[in-house]
């Protein structure tokens, strides 16, 4: 069953979809653990579970990979020969994480704001040197994902760091945790980002250079997965700068449909006494 976490009534509350969850037609309603009955817009949204670490691919789309080693000063052959051979993977605190209906900010300087749907695979089992074989096994399931990026704070285009993929809020997960077993094809999936309501991104997890199972492989050689640990796969191309009230929604098929705003960034208040 599909799983959710909210804050209504100052507590934080289980809760299930109901009717077609992700549905193209937006507003859906819910039903908290309890049994009451609500609308998505009534409640804060969490993470469908709580997460550990995020290992978060980079440049993981061929055609994203493209897209990107053309803005870049690397010979593009080298460039992506290099990708295949071994994944560019970097860890991501929790802290980064907001929920469906959440805002994230877009920096005062930032010149290049882009969206990144994604399929998140969240482990549920702890795991060291997972043959590629069994690797599902170590699946509890899947979510969407809105991993942001900002261009030009990157070192270079294709190097990704700690400014661009740590900031709070800045990663946006939900709404639901779907089981391993309602989703048989994870490999087969479509991916479309709208802003404002216009078909910005698309494609397919198909179009993986690491997939799945061989990211589990690769990842559980280095360092032991553990419950609630998240492996967000990386996004195709189609990266359009967004500005504060933009409405980004993801889709991934059979998951879910993610909604996020960005809002302006803002200046702490200096420390009074």
């Amino acid at each position: 069953m599909r799983q959710g976490r909210v804050v209504y009534g100052g507590a934080v509350h289980g809760c299930t979809p109901l009717g077609h969850p992700g549905a193209a037609s937006g507003a859906q309603q819910l039903r908290l653990a309890d049994g009451r009955v609500l609308e998505e817009t009534q409640v804060q949204w969490l993470a469908p579970f709580e997460p550990r670490t995020l290992y978060t691919l980079a440049l993981n789309y061929a055609d994203h990979a493209t897209e990107l080693a053309a803005k870049s000063s690397a010979d593009q052959a080298t460039f992506l020969k290099a990708q295949k051979t071994e994944p560019i993977i970097f860890l991501k605190g929790p802290g980064s994480v907001v929920g469906h209906h959440g805002l994230t900010r877009r920096p005062a300087d930032a010149e290049f704001m882009h969206y990144e749907c994604e399929l998140a695979v969240v482990i549920g089992r702890e795991g060291r040197h997972i043959p590629r074989a069994h690797a599902f096994d170590y699946v509890r399931g899947y979510t969407v994902a809105n991993d942001y990026a900002i261009r030009n704070f990157l070192e270079p285009y294709y190097r990704p760091n700690l400014r661009v993929k740590n900031r709070d809020g800045g990663t946006a997960l939900g709404p639901w945790l779907v089981p391993r077993e309602q989703v048989p094809d994870p490999m087969n999936l479509r991916l479309t980002t709208h802003v404002n309501g216009k078909l910005v991104q698309e494609g397919t997890t198909a179009d993986m250079i690491h997939d799945i199972a061989s990211l589990i492989e690769y990842l559980s050689a280095i360092m032991t997965l553990s419950p609630g640990d998240v492996i967000l796969t990386g996004t195709p191309k189609g990266s359009v700068d967004v500005q504060p009230g933009d409405e980004v929604v993801c889709e991934v098929q059979g998951v879910g449909r993610l909604v996020n705003t960005l809002v302006a960034d803002w200046t702490p208040a200096p420390l009074g006494g």
